[in-house]
């Protein structure tokens, strides 16, 4: 394994505690993603096998079913006498997720316009009043979204209640996406402007105007991949 790839003792109490129902091929998957979307394992890196075992105190077959499963989420890729490495973030991977995100997270505001209950509207401004509360953000320096309900952009696919556009961008993509902008995306000058960008775009929502909240969407999801962009073009 590369020694960038390492697995700190804290991640190996996080795959071993919390047993409950979750399966050890669980615990590894949860704990590995973490580790490829914030960049603890390195894009690029080579994965070894034997060595995650070793670590991880884990079986070969629990630690190849994490893997896989990291697989079909598009953070791992496997190449012929190389074997698997973790994806790349590269300038033609950027362009064409921001080209999915752009098409379908802006249908997924005009649907949120459309089909959002009362219940939506208040998590959507609670959501938005908590990242405001951001050190960060409010030195204009980052805008950090924990994953999940508390992501503005997984919980406006959740208000669409479209239940394909919900599993495409909030399973089979969701944590590639935010590979790219965890690591590049979330730290920058940017921050006051995407909170705004926001706010805006939920302010549509909340009017019921589906046409606006998707323009808006489409240009926030814009100017977040130039950003990113000329991260990896200076890097």
């Amino acid at each position: 394994m590369d020694s960038n790839t390492a697995v700190t003792s804290s991640d190996i109490e996080t795959a071993k505690s919390t047993r409950g129902s979750q399966s050890l091929a669980d615990r590894l998957f949860y704990s590995l993603r973490k580790d490829i979307v914030e960049g603890r394992m390195a894009a690029g890196s080579k994965i070894s096998e034997p060595e995650l075992a070793r670590r991880f105190d884990a079986s070969r077959g629990s630690l190849r079913e994490a893997l896989m499963r990291l697989e079909s989420l598009g953070l791992l890729e496997r190449k012929v006498n190389v074997g698997a490495r973790v994806v790349e973030l590269t300038e033609r991977g950027l362009l064409e997720l921001y080209d999915v995100r752009e098409a379908l997270e802006g249908m997924a505001c005009r649907l949120a316009a459309q089909n959002r209950s009362q219940e939506d509207l208040v998590e959507l401004r609670q959501m938005l009043h908590r990242h405001e509360q951001q050190e960060e953000l409010q030195a204009g320096t980052a805008y950090y979204q924990p994953e999940g309900d508390f992501d503005f952009h997984f919980r406006i696919v959740q208000a669409s209640h479209n239940d394909l556009l919900i599993d495409t961008l909030c399973n089979r993509l969701y944590y590639r996406v935010r590979m790219y902008r965890y690591q590049l995306g979330m730290a920058s000058p940017r921050a006051h402007r995407a909170f705004r960008e926001h706010s805006h775009i939920i302010e549509a929502i909340e009017a019921g105007d589906g046409e606006l909240a998707e323009i808006l969407m489409r240009r926030h999801i814009r100017a977040s991949r130039s950003n990113i962009e000329k991260k990896l073009t200076n890097s």
